[in-house]
This record gives structure tokens, C-alpha cells and sequence, in this order.
């Protein structure tokens, strides 16, 4: 039988949080745990993470390493996580050796998974892109057929920042032989993995929302961030977005609708596509705090990282009006070496993740800049 570990609800000033992950967001959560008195403990795969530099204590350890994960738990009060891919299984572990984990299993098996994450979507009445589940050839070509072209096939797990997808066009006068052509390039390059088909949604913007919701059940929202991506990674969310009042009410109830549903305590990232109509579909979500939400940080008295410690330790929730409007910029790959510029400018903040190498599409930090 396995170790049984308790712990108290709230984690008072002095108690640990302990994350799983220790990449540029479990530094900033830590970093914003030690600013509310609280400490945090780090477990992470890696010899070296961005989170070490800032954490209380941490744990090399593999995310399925079930004697560590005891070790871990019992060192610690409660457990978050900063990435959706650590292995529900390890998760479900700890929770079932009576470890308190927010957010729970349930976001993380959705989040993970992205067939299951849009048929819960449209259980709870969030629209989505067409969609088509895809395990073969025949599979892709029935998904074709289903959804059209252009479309997008994606893995259906441990895809992130357009990694494990490729797109599917349309040709206005296909030769003899070239779709079947096109569907075996496509199922190849995804790695001949379980997939999702997904239809082309033509988008006027992206959109999303941080929210929050407490061990109580009570939900906090942030203004909605208008993001814009570069091949495939996010490159800027400025606030406040363009979008009608109705529009981002939307937004939020739909968030409103998730958070609930999954009976989630943290916060968690919603993005949005926005239709021309003004309407609007669920592009995913991720059971984390969220890069589109880093302008936090700065334009906001309470900052996703410090409103994600509070939901975790059981504290009441912040308020999260924004102070200013704010621009956020990711510093991807070899942009991070003019730091000294950004430095230099006004209405500017640096925040730097520590990383020792500056690899192409590797996020590096980012800066916001307050208007």
C-alpha cells in the first residue's frame, strides 16, 4: 500500500508549494511564492532549469520515479504543475497517496490530449474548429472529406508551439494521384501518430483569457489579451484586445463554463479564435499559467503567477483589474541578446528566464511595455 501524505488546505506563510516542472513558468511562480512568504520545492527531469536559481529546494527526479514522487510530497503541502505533460498517471498517483494536487487530474487528462480536450469542449457548449479523429490513411482521407481542405492535422498528444502538425491545402487542380500524395506526406511527417483533423476556421484575430478560480469555487478573470504569432509561436498579446464588449463577455462566460466543469483551482489559459461575424471558437486550453498572460506581471496588481500560488495554497484570489494597457513581446532565440536595449528604453520591463543557450524558437524571456 502506499504511503498516505496529508495536508492542511491552506498552506500558511512558510509552507511549500511544491512544482512539477521547472521551466521559465515554475520560476515565475516561484518567484511570486516567495514574495507572498511561502516556499517553493522544484521537481524536474533536467540536472539544470530556470526555476532552480529562484526555488527553495529541488528534486532531479523523472515524473514517473514513484519513490521520489512520495519524497516529494512529503516534503511539500500542496502540488501544482507548470506544463501540461506531466504523465496524469503520475499525477493520479500522488493524488491517490493523498497529495493535494490543484488543478487537478481532470484538466490535465483533457489538456493533453486533443480530441478529448474539443469533444469536452463541445459537451459544455464552447464551440470548435471542425474537427476528425485520425489513426491511418483511411482515417485522414475519411477526415478530408469530413472537414475539407485546407486543414490542420495535429498529434493528438505533446504538441506545443506549432510542433507536431502540418497543414493540408487545397489545390485548385490536383494532378492523377497527387491527394493520395499529400495525406502520405502529411501522416508521415506527424510521425504516422494517433492525430486530429482539424478544419481551417479563417480567423480575424486570436484572443484569450486568463482566468482564476479558488478552492471555494469563486472565479477571477483578466482583461482580454489579443495575441499575434510567428511561425508558430506567440510573439506578442497586447492588451486591451480589439474586440467588442459582447465578444469578450463571451469569452469569459465560456471560461467561466470550463473552469467550472472541471472543478479547477489555479489559473488556466483560454485561447480564442475570432470569427469576422464577431464569433467565437475555442482554439485550446492549457491547465497553467499561460505566456498570453505574462503582461500580468506588470500591468496588474496581482500577476498570474502570484494568483495562481494563491488558488493553489488555498488564499483568497487578487483582484486582477488592469492598470494600464500593456504590450508583451516573447524574446525568442537570439533576440534575447539585445537585452541591454530593451534595458534602456522606458515604460519597458526585461524579464529574463536564465537559460544558459540561445536555441532558434527557444523563448528566452520577453518584455512588456506599459502605454
Amino acid at each position: 500500500m502506499a504511503q498516505q501524505i496529508n495536508h492542511p488546505d491552506v498552506v500558511e506563510p512558510g509552507g511549500v508549494i511544491g512544482i512539477l516542472g521547472g521551466g521559465q513558468l515554475g520560476r515565475m511562480l516561484a518567484m511570486s511564492a516567495a514574495q507572498l512568504g511561502l516556499q517553493t520545492h522544484i521537481l524536474r527531469p533536467d540536472e539544470l532549469s530556470p526555476a532552480d536559481d529562484v526555488a527553495s529546494a529541488t528534486t532531479k527526479s523523472a515524473y514517473t520515479d514513484e519513490a521520489k514522487l512520495l519524497a516529494f510530497a512529503a516534503a511539500v503541502d500542496v502540488i501544482t504543475y507548470e506544463f501540461e505533460n506531466v504523465p496524469a498517471a503520475s499525477v493520479n498517483f500522488l493524488t491517490s497517496s493523498g497529495a493535494k494536487v490543484r488543478p487537478g487530474v481532470a484538466a490535465l487528462e483533457k489538456a493533453q490530449d486533443r480530441l478529448v480536450e474539443k469533444t469536452f469542449l463541445n459537451e459544455i457548449g464552447a464551440a470548435t474548429a471542425p474537427f476528425y479523429a485520425v489513426d491511418d490513411l483511411a482515417s485522414l482521407e475519411a477526415g478530408l472529406n469530413h472537414v475539407g481542405r485546407p486543414a490542420i492535422l495535429k498529434t493528438r498528444r505533446l504538441g506545443y508551439d506549432g510542433k507536431g502538425q502540418t497543414t493540408i491545402t487545397k489545390e485548385e487542380h490536383d494532378l492523377p494521384g497527387a491527394f493520395e500524395k499529400a495525406i502520405e506526406h502529411a501522416w508521415a511527417e506527424i510521425g504516422a501518430a494517433p492525430s486530429i483533423l482539424e478544419g481551417f476556421v479563417p480567423f480575424e484575430r486570436e484572443i484569450s483569457i486568463i482566468g482564476a478560480r479558488s478552492v471555494d469555487g469563486d472565479i477571477r478573470l483578466y482583461d482580454a489579451a489579443e495575441n499575434v504569432h510567428r511561425a508558430g509561436i506567440l510573439k506578442t498579446s497586447t492588451v486591451p484586445a480589439k474586440a467588442s464588449a459582447v465578444t469578450i463577455q463571451n469569452a469569459q462566460e465560456i471560461t467561466h463554463k470550463i473552469l467550472n466543469a472541471l472543478d479547477y483551482v489555479g489559473v488556466i489559459g483560454v485561447e480564442f479564435f475570432m470569427l469576422k461575424d464577431s464569433g467565437l471558437i475555442v482554439n485550446e486550453f492549457a491547465p497553467r499559467v499561460h505566456n498570453s498572460g505574462h503582461w500580468t506581471s506588470d500591468a496588474c496588481a496581482v500577476s498570474q503567477f502570484e494568483q495562481h500560488i494563491r488558488a493553489v495554497a488555498g488564499w483568497p484570489l487578487g483582484d486582477p483589474c488592469r492598470h494600464s494597457d500593456a504590450v508583451m513581446e516573447n524574446l525568442i532565440g537570439d533576440e534575447v541578446n539585445v537585452w541591454r536595449t530593451h534595458a534602456e528604453q522606458s515604460n519597458l520591463s526585461v524579464h529574463l528566464y536564465g537559460k544558459r543557450e540561445a536555441r532558434p524558437g527557444r523563448k528566452m524571456g520577453h518584455i512588456t511595455t506599459i502605454k
